[in-house]
């Protein structure tokens, strides 16, 4: 039986690279039984058609308006059955180091069809990115987070997120529209997004422009204590005493 067909989907955010890529890819078919199963503009539309077709190989560009291309290898990795991934880029090579450093594939543009035979050859032998090797890249906080539902990945705009709030196993994504699950590390996402979120308790990330003011409430035991009150949302969250030195901050920012 003859191997099936390697199914690729090209990402690039200019329709020219796009065309050329697939050309290059043409010039491949003799040597390596191969198939584009789709083009995408953006890290987002590449992901939706993802969640409607499968692809053993992505091929993407690396700088794209949106989502660059490690934001959206870290996405594909919430996919069932990830594909193997290999960046394409108009990069100077002292801007690629880190690529060969960590073992990662790319493709300088101009793509040329011997280098693009080789990189293809490999694919059978390449699994897909990891965390670990993405997180030592040079990249930019992320725009979107991801959650899987249904076998689906779902894309969580950053500018839309009120807080994240660790529960169990669990962080709880809510936006002013509804909450969603997320397996990640409230540190790691503290680290990477600090300068949009301040952290009101252990358990929670609240984002600075979600934060309509502060309100002192006494229990029912006589302990007082301050909450958060949020735009959009009604419901108000708790400042723990070791984190209350932000009601003094926050506000002092407010009314400067």
């Amino acid at each position: 039986m003859a191997d099936a067909p390697l199914k690729i989907l090209i990402v690039d955010d200019e329709a020219p690279a796009r065309h050329r890529l697939r050309e290059v890819l043409d010039d491949c078919t003799n040597a390596v039984p191969l198939i584009v199963v789709g083009e995408a503009a953006s890290g987002r539309e590449a992901l939706a058609l993802l969640g409607t077709m499968a692809a053993d190989l992505v091929l993407t560009d690396i700088h794209m308006p949106d989502m660059d291309g490690i934001e959206l290898a870290r996405h594909l990795l919430k996919l069932p059955t990830p594909p193997v991934l290999i960046f394409t880029t108009a990069y100077h090579e002292h801007a690629i180091a880190a690529f060969e450093v960590h073992a990662i594939d790319y493709l300088v543009k101009p793509v040329r069809v011997q280098r693009l035979l080789a990189a293809l050859d490999k694919v059978p032998r390449l699994r897909p990115l990891s965390d670990a090797k993405l997180n030592r890249l040079p990249s930019a906080a992320r725009r979107f987070l991801s959650v899987t539902e249904r076998s689906r990945v779902v894309l969580v705009p950053i500018d839309e997120v009120v807080y994240l709030k660790a529960e169990l196993k669990y962080i709880t994504i809510r936006t002013s529209d509804r909450e969603y699950l997320l397996e990640e590390s409230l540190t790691k996402l503290e680290e990477e997004f600090g300068q949009r979120f301040v952290r009101i308790h252990r358990n929670c990330l609240v984002a600075r422009s979600a934060i309509r003011g502060f309100e002192r409430r006494v229990s029912a035991d006589g302990d007082a204590h301050w909450e958060v009150l949020l735009r959009d949302v009604p419901e108000a969250l708790a400042v723990s005493r070791r984190q209350q030195f932000i009601v003094r901050e926050i506000g002092r920012d407010s009314s400067a």
